[in-house]
């Protein structure tokens, strides 16, 4: 089978509603996406706190966020997975190997990211408005309106960028969930089996999707970008 064949293979599988195909692609989209919600809430408001407040550990701490954007997300599922292994301190929860474990490893990915541009959003706005806050006497309330009016767009740019990093990743989600057919299965594990299986119409169909998603997240970014110029 050559690979224009396998290629319209691929997209029949997509196209028919393929039922174990599209529960694969529902799981990563449901993981990724409570990990999102999650990372976003915490991220955005440690970003709004480290924007406007200063105190002793604050660099320190900006350092660390900004080291965690970097770090592999295979060390994010290592770590993971110690703190939620029978031996671990967490391990009475019983979580491994869930979807649950998953989305608190794509979490902790999407936090710094999220943490760490939502700062410098802030302290941007920040330092252009804060002398007005100050000789109007804005109340705290009014100032977290105005910071994140003026802040949502590349706010929402940031959140869509994190969804990317998140969805396209596997090494973390492979060791804490355990690529477990029709309960910890997502895209990029399935692809990665799949392809050392020889399905590759399924592999294919998945890259598709994944591909495809990718380009839609990216190009919502860069519309949001062109709009905010």
């Amino acid at each position: 089978m050559n690979i224009l064949d396998i290629f319209i293979n691929s997209l029949f599988l997509i196209v028919k509603l393929d039922r174990d195909l599209w529960d694969i692609i529902l799981l990563s989209l449901y993981v990724s996406f409570i990990a999102l919600i999650i990372g976003s809430i915490l991220g955005v408001f440690c970003g709004y706190f480290l924007a406007l407040k200063n105190f002793i550990l604050k660099n320190f701490i900006l350092v660390i966020l900004n080291a965690l954007m970097g770090i592999p997300p295979v060390v994010v599922g290592l770590i993971v997975y110690f703190l939620f292994s029978n031996q671990g301190p967490f391990g009475v929860l019983n979580i491994l190997y869930t979807p649950a474990a998953m989305i608190i490893a794509q979490s902790i990915i999407v936090f710094p990211i999220v943490a760490s541009l939502s700062h410098e959003i802030f302290l941007q706005n920040w330092n252009i408005y804060k002398d007005q806050f100050r000789s109007l006497n804005i109340p705290f309330l009014g100032i977290v309106r105005t910071m994140f009016i003026h802040s949502y767009f590349l706010i929402i740019t940031a959140l869509l960028s994190s969804f990317g990093r998140a969805i396209s990743e596997v090494g973390a989600v492979m060791i804490v969930g355990g690529n477990i057919d029709h309960y910890t299965r997502v895209m990029t594990t399935a692809i990665s089996l799949e392809t050392r299986m020889g399905n590759l119409e399924y592999a294919m169909a998945l890259g598709i999707v994944l591909i495809t998603l990718t380009m839609i997240i990216y190009s919502l970014v860069y519309l949001l970008n062109l709009k905010r110029r």
